[in-house]
């Protein structure tokens, strides 16, 4: 059975498809408007610093179940809150915004390592933009005509001895 788009008049010449799906190549939402990758880097982040926290913590409680334990909240907390702080961030930019913005940050701060993550290839360099209209041609130098001779209305009618 033919249905109304697979009707040969309707399939182009050139054998091009008519339709794509408009978010076909992007990464999947997981969780609070983080995409997977991103939310590996959230996890990590926080599971680092529910670490750091963790370990003095445990010392003083002397308590080893501390690390652990600090670790998994650090997440919760991290991916509630990242999640919410990178949704607001990305909200209404392109899908590689965020790591071309990382990109960019290393490729200004850490040059040598920006060479690795592909942020050599950015342009990091700012200047004023010029159009040249002001580097003086020919016709540039026109002088201007000299003011009349005699008082005029807006001068001082003082005489000058």
């Amino acid at each position: 059975m033919v249905g109304p788009m697979d009707s040969p008049r309707d399939i182009p010449r050139d054998g091009l498809v008519t339709f794509l799906p408009h978010r076909l190549n992007r990464h999947p939402v997981v969780v609070r408007g983080l995409t997977a990758d991103e939310l590996w880097v959230c996890a990590g982040l926080s599971a680092g610093a529910g670490f750091v926290a963790g370990v003095p913590l445990a010392w003083l409680t002397h308590s080893i179940a501390m690390v652990p334990t600090l670790i998994v909240v650090g997440i919760g907390i991290g991916v509630f809150v990242g999640g919410g702080l990178l949704r607001r961030y990305k909200r209404g930019r392109p899908d590689t915004w965020l790591y071309r913005q990382l990109q960019w940050q290393l490729a200004l701060r850490h040059p040598a390592l920006a060479a690795h993550v592909g942020g050599g290839q950015l342009i990091t360099r700012s200047a004023w933009w010029a159009t040249r209209r002001q580097r003086p041609g020919r016709h540039a130098t026109r002088v201007a005509a000299a003011p009349p001779a005699g008082p005029t209305a807006h001068s001082d009618r003082r005489a000058i001895p």
